[in-house]
């Protein structure tokens, strides 16, 4: 399934319902006395959190989503029905954006949380609502009001603790489908991953953290190159950045610097976050290259692990648990 992280569609509040001129028939009363009863009230659409939905495709195709209108008042001072709520149901992370003013209208990061986004109108009042001593028989109802109508942009960032940050081919999906139960796409050519990919990582007896892959990034990433820009924002949400590099590229400082340079470009705030260096695909140099492996990239301190040989993962998840226990204490 392809993954759509962006959507545009228009949504439409139901209008309210007609409010009734009648009149009674009663001996004494001027023309039986007014009885018509008032609209109902249109219904509103409504975004509903959802946990079972992980991404906006459902909503690819849909170019419209309308409430129901409430129904029209009646004699005998009966009230139109409300009209039923237009529920669209969308994953967690999801932003929402007036699409022609750019306004961000709600930010949807809980399990069944909800955002009205095109409100219902008000039903017309019937003629019993204008009686009065002076005005014994009014023969007329107020108009309803039309629902709210506006176009919406929804972007979905996804939800994670640890996002996996790297050029293509680092072994980031690779990493993730040993450290997790995720089936990310994984082959030996550049740019396999082409969605993001989350996964739920267990340690301890209890403990667990989602860690998510985000596809390689390359220089200009920021700007939209290789669609970069979009595959940064799913970075926005995570709480720690683990880097990733190929040991066998021996250029690692540069490598680092390319990727800071493309967060900043992007966000300058995603470098204030807890980061964890990576040097990926070690059972593929010998003991003796290990050795001559610098102390440290850029000035910071780095762990060496191979996923294919589950070597060091012990103690890199455990670096990421203290980094995310420092954000529950």
């Amino acid at each position: 399934m392809k993954f759509i992280d962006e959507v545009i569609f228009e949504v439409r509040g139901g209008a309210g319902g007609q409010g009734c001129v009648s009149f009674r028939r009663e001996k004494f009363v001027p023309k039986g006395g007014p009885d018509g009863g008032d609209g109902g009230y249109g219904g509103s659409v409504v975004l509903q959190v959802k946990p079972n939905i992980s991404t906006l495709i459902d909503h690819r195709h849909q170019r419209v989503y309308k409430a129901q209108r409430g129904g029209y008042g009646q004699g005998s001072r009966k009230h139109g029905k409300n009209g039923e709520f237009k529920y669209i149901p969308v994953p967690k992370g999801t932003m929402v954006y007036d699409a022609d003013s750019g306004e961000l209208i709600g930010d949807l990061t809980e399990v069944n949380q909800e955002l009205v986004v095109a409100k219902g109108g008000r039903g017309g009042k019937g003629n019993s609502n204008f009686a009065t001593p002076t005005r014994q028989a009014p023969d007329f109802a107020t108009p309803a009001k039309p629902g709210a109508d506006r176009r919406l942009r929804l972007e979905l960032k996804l939800l994670a603790d640890v996002g996996l940050v790297g050029l293509p081919n680092a072994g980031k999906s690779t990493l993730l489908s040993v450290v997790s139960a995720a089936k990310p796409k994984i082959a030996d050519y550049p740019f396999t991953t082409l969605v993001p990919n989350l996964g739920i990582v267990k340690f301890g007896e209890y403990q667990h953290f989602v860690m998510a892959d985000i596809p390689g990034l390359i220089e200009g990433a920021a700007q939209g190159k290789g669609l970069g820009d979009r595959f940064l924002r799913h970075v926005e949400r995570t709480r720690v950045l683990l880097f990733l590099m190929e040991v066998q590229t021996g250029n690692f400082e540069e490598t680092f610097h390319i990727l800071l340079k493309e967060l900043a470009d992007f966000d300058p705030g995603l470098l204030d976050k807890p980061r964890i260096i990576v040097l990926s695909k070690t059972d593929l140099i010998t003991d003796e290259e290990i050795d001559e492996l610098p102390e440290k990239i850029d000035g910071e301190d780095y762990l060496m692990i191979s996923s294919v040989a589950r070597r060091n993962l012990d103690p890199m998840i455990y670096q990421i648990a203290e980094h995310l226990k420092n954000f529950d204490s």
